[in-house]
């Protein structure tokens, strides 16, 4: 399952995201604000259960997270992502991979994990603001259900291409995938058209 916000001041962000002449402070603001919306979105996917709580006036029913959330950004342009995500699930444990990108081969190479303790109900939310070919997501899908004992993840990203999407559909089918934006295309050197540029780059200003 796919989904693409539809917002207009998502819409009005994404295109500040886009600007090359926005800057760094307002390229993390604009990422701040897109992070709030997929944070919500992403959140349908948490569990709840059923507690009893003591208003001032009387007991009523409300809700409680019913298993662990844990928010994986791929280093580094998904730390982006993260400040927005604890705001809105401040209850989130937070989990590191580093993945780099072979320019000559576009595969993926792990240098860096660092993740806590998962278990079968937790909720793995893995953070890319960049969705191009795929590579970086799969390798991380494979990672939590091949070498740990989570079994549900959901993938978040600010601007995914077709091609990735249809990467992680193939292999990984039963993920569902939260974007702000569906772009056209790959590149010939698997670069996102439109695209916004180097997302970890404009984010930490050093371009």
């Amino acid at each position: 399952m796919v989904t693409v916000l539809e917002h207009p001041l998502v819409q009005r962000d994404i295109t500040i995201l886009r600007d090359k002449l926005t800057n760094t402070q307002e390229f993390r603001a604009a990422m701040r604000r897109i992070g709030r919306v997929l944070a919500c979105e992403a959140a349908k996917h948490i569990e709840v259960r059923k507690v009893t709580v003591e208003t001032p006036l009387e007991m009523t029913e409300g809700y409680k997270l019913a298993n662990d959330v844990v928010l994986l950004p791929v280093l580094r342009a998904g730390n982006g992502l993260v400040e927005p995500f604890t705001d809105v699930i401040p209850d989130a444990k937070v989990g590191y991979i580093g993945l780099r990108r072979n320019e000559e081969t576009l595969q993926t190479e792990e240098y860096y994990y660092n993740v806590p303790e998962l278990h079968t109900a937790s909720l793995v939310i893995i953070l890319d603001p960049m969705l191009a070919t795929g590579g970086s997501i799969c390798t991380t899908l494979d990672k939590m259900f091949h070498s740990s004992a989570t079994r549900k993840c959901v993938v978040v990203s600010v601007i995914a291409a077709p091609e990735g999407i249809q990467r992680i559909v193939a292999n990984h089918p039963n993920v569902p995938v939260v974007t702000a934006s569906l772009d056209r295309c790959l590149n010939d050197v698997g670069y996102i058209l439109p695209g916004l540029g180097d997302a970890g780059d404009r984010y930490h200003g050093t371009m």
